[in-house]
C-alpha cells in the first residue's frame, strides 16, 4: 500500500508546474454511490441509467464477451447483479475518464494513437488476467488509464513534452528515463497522483505507478501492475513500430512470467486485437484495422514461400529495420534543412541575414549575366530609429522591426529576396525586375511602412523610410555585386541628404574591369 507520505512527497516532487484536472461530475457519483454501503447497487443504477448514452455502451461491453456473461444482459440492474459493482462500476468509470479526456490534439499530439492504445492494453489486461485465472475486477479500468499520467504532463509541458515523447519513439529510450532526467518525476507517479487525488481505490493506482517496474510493487499490487505491464507491451505490438521483434520477445516474457506455450501467446495477441477493434466502435473511436499477429505472419509466410516462424520473424525485423533506418534518414535530412535554415535567418525579424543576402546577391547576378535579364536591388533603413529607441526602449525598437519586417515580407513577390542588412538597414533583391519596376515598388514599399502604427504601452510609433535603388541589365554596363550595393547605398544616402522618406534611383557605373 502506498503510504499518505509517500503520496504527498511525489506531490512535492512535481510542484507547482503541473494542475491536476478535476474529476468529471458522473464520475465523482459514481465514487460516492459505490463507497455507501445502503443501496449502493440502486444508487449505482440510477446515475448510469440518466444518462442514456453510457446506458447503451455499458450494455454493448457488459454484453461483449470480455467480461464473464451468463446470458445476454438487458439492463443495468441485471448487468450489477450478474457482473457485480466493481466491473459495472469500473466500466462506467473507463468510459467517463476517456470521454472526458479525449480531445483532437493538443500542440499537434496524436491523441487517437493514445487512446488506441489504452483501449487496446485495457482489452489485453482482461484477457491475460482469464488466461492466468487473476480475479481483479480494477484490472480493465487500470490498464486503460496506466498513461493518463502523459495526457496531464502534456497539458502543461506542451510541444516540450510532445517532443519528449517523440524522442523516446525514435531512440527507443525509455520515456519514463527522459521524463525523470528533464522533469524529475514520471508520468506514472503523475497518474497516480492525479486519480488517487480523484479517490480511485489504492488496486487501481497502485499498478498504474508501478505498471513499468511491477516486482517493485507491494505484494498486493505486484500481480495486477504486472498485468498492466504484459497489456502494455501487447497494444505497443498493435500501435508502435517494430511488430516482429516486439511480439517475439512478448512471447518469451509470457512464457517465463506464466508458463504459457508459443500457442497460448499467439491466441492471447490475435484475441487482443480483434476483440480491441470492436471496443473503439464503442468507446465511439474511429475503429482502425488491427490485423492480428498471426495474420501477419501468416502474410509473410506467403512472401516467403512459407518458411519456418523464426526465419518469418527475421525478415519481417529485417523489413521493419530498413524502414525505420529510412525513416530516419528522412528526418536527419530534415532537421539538416531545418539548421541551414536557422543559419540564414535573422534571429530578431525571421528574415534572411546579412551573410544570405551575400551569397543570394552573387547567385542572382550570375543569372541575370548568363541569361541577359535583369535584376534590381533596394537598400533602405528607417529614419530617426535612434529616437525610437531613445524616446521608447529598444524593446519598442525591437517591434517596429518586427512590423516592417512582416509588412515587407507580405508585399514582396515569392521569388524576391528581403533581408536585415545590418540593424535597421534592409535590403530587397528583385530578380527579374527593371529600372521602371523598382521604382513603383520602392516608391510603394515606402507608403506601405509610412502606414504602419506600432502600439506600445498605448501609444502609436509611426516611421517612414528612405531607400536607394538600382538596376542591372545586359544592355547597362558590366558591374560586379560590390558596384550593385554600393550603387544602392548611395541613392540611399542621397534619400537622407534630400529630407528623408523618399527613394532615389541611380543608375549603375561600369566596373574598373
Amino acid at each position: 500500500m502506498q503510504s499518505n507520505e509517500n503520496y504527498h512527497q511525489i506531490l512535492n516532487l512535481i510542484g507547482e508546474d503541473l494542475q491536476f484536472p478535476s474529476p468529471p461530475a458522473v464520475a465523482v457519483k459514481i465514487l460516492d454511490a459505490v463507497q455507501k454501503d445502503e443501496s449502493a447497487l440502486t444508487e449505482l443504477a440510477e446515475i448510469i441509467s440518466a444518462d442514456p448514452a453510457l446506458t447503451a455502451k455499458m450494455l454493448k461491453v457488459a454484453n461483449s464477451g470480455i467480461f464473464t456473461c451468463n446470458g445476454e444482459i438487458a439492463s443495468i440492474n441485471r448487468a450489477l447483479m450478474i457482473l457485480g459493482t466493481n466491473i459495472i462500476k469500473n466500466i462506467a468509470l473507463s468510459f467517463v475518464i476517456a470521454e472526458n479526456f479525449n480531445s483532437n490534439g493538443h500542440c499537434g499530439y496524436d491523441y487517437k494513437y493514445f487512446w488506441h492504445h489504452s483501449v487496446t492494453a485495457a482489452v489485453a489486461a482482461e484477457l491475460i488476467a482469464k488466461e492466468i485465472g487473476l480475479q481483479d475486477d480494477d484490472l480493465f479500468v487500470a490498464s486503460l488509464l496506466q498513461n493518463i499520467g502523459m495526457l496531464v504532463i502534456l497539458q502543461t509541458k506542451g510541444e516540450e513534452y510532445k517532443n519528449l515523447v517523440s524522442e523516446s519513439l525514435a531512440s527507443g529510450r525509455c520515456l519514463t528515463e527522459l521524463e525523470l532526467t528533464k522533469y524529475g518525476y514520471h508520468h506514472q507517479q503523475v497518474g497516480y497522483a492525479l486519480l488517487a487525488d480523484w479517490k480511485l481505490p489504492e488496486s487501481i493506482t497502485e499498478p498504474i505507478l508501478f505498471h513499468h517496474q511491477p516486482d517493485k510493487a507491494n505484494e498486493e499490487s505486484r500481480q495486477s501492475a504486472a498485468v498492466l505491464y504484459f497489456a502494455h507491451q501487447i497494444a505497443a505490438i498493435y500501435h508502435s513500430s517494430e511488430q516482429a521483434e516486439k511480439a517475439r520477445l512478448l512471447q518469451q516474457e509470457l512464457t517465463e512470467r506464466y508458463q504459457l506455450d508459443q500457442a497460448q501467446a499467439l491466441r492471447l495477441l490475435d484475441d487482443a486485437a480483434t476483440q480491441s477493434q470492436a471496443m473503439l466502435t464503442t468507446f465511439e473511436m474511429a475503429p482502425e484495422e488491427i490485423k492480428p499477429y498471426s495474420v501477419l505472419l501468416q502474410e509473410a509466410n506467403n512472401e516467403l514461400a512459407k518458411l519456418h516462424l523464426s526465419n518469418e520473424q527475421l525478415m519481417l525485423e529485417m523489413k521493419e529495420a530498413k524502414e525505420k533506418a529510412e525513416r530516419i534518414a528522412h528526418e536527419l535530412e530534415d532537421a539538416n534543412a531545418r539548421l541551414k535554415e536557422l543559419v540564414y535567418r535573422d534571429g530578431l525579424t525571421g528574415l534572411y541575414n546579412h551573410r544570405y543576402f551575400q551569397e543570394a546577391l552573387s547567385k542572382e547576378l550570375a543569372r541575370a549575366n548568363r541569361y541577359q535579364s535583369s535584376i534590381s536591388l533596394i537598400l533602405f533603413d528607417i529614419d530617426h530609429f535612434k529616437q525610437v529607441n531613445d524616446t521608447h526602449g529598444h524593446p519598442a525598437g525591437d517591434m517596429v522591426l518586427m512590423n516592417i519586417s512582416r509588412a515587407v515580407s507580405s508585399a514582396v513577390r515569392p521569388s524576391d529576396i528581403v533581408a536585415r542588412y545590418g540593424g535597421e538597414e534592409f535590403a530587397v533583391i528583385l530578380p527579374e525586375t527593371n529600372a521602371a519596376g523598382v521604382k513603383v515598388f520602392a516608391a510603394r514599399l515606402r507608403r506601405c511602412v509610412e502606414g504602419i502604427a506600432t502600439l506600445v504601452d498605448g501609444q502609436l510609433i509611426y516611421v517612414t523610410i528612405s531607400s536607394g535603388a538600382t538596376t542591372f541589365t545586359h544592355t547597362t554596363p558590366r558591374a560586379t555585386k560590390d558596384i550593385l550595393i554600393d550603387t544602392a547605398d548611395r541613392g540611399l544616402y542621397t534619400s537622407k541628404q534630400n529630407g528623408r522618406n523618399q527613394v532615389t534611383v541611380l543608375e549603375l557605373e561600369p566596373s574598373e574591369e
